[in-house]
């Protein structure tokens, strides 16, 4: 590991997301274990590929909460993000 670079690891979360009739699948919010929720304010691409930094893969979301951008993974039947690890 690089100094001042953290490692990630798989972390499952709940996600509250919309189907249309189409079957297209379109995330909501994502909440936390400790119960915060945050809402997704843009969809800004979603297609099928790898988690590239903790393995798995699946439909991958890159999603805007806020003023961050972050990676929003659908590993068929659950979601996981790419949970930041304190150095």
């Amino acid at each position: 590991m690089v100094q001042g670079i953290e490692s990630r690891r798989k972390h499952y979360v709940q996600v509250l997301a919309r189907i249309d009739e189409d079957g297209c699948v379109t995330p909501l919010s994502v909440t936390w274990d400790d119960g915060r929720r945050f809402e997704i304010d843009r969809v800004l691409d979603a297609r099928q590929a790898a988690s590239l930094k903790v393995g798995g893969t699946g439909m991958r979301y890159l999603v805007r909460i806020g003023q961050a951008t972050t990676y929003l993974f659908y590993e068929d039947p659950r979601w996981f993000v790419e949970e930041k690890i304190p150095c």
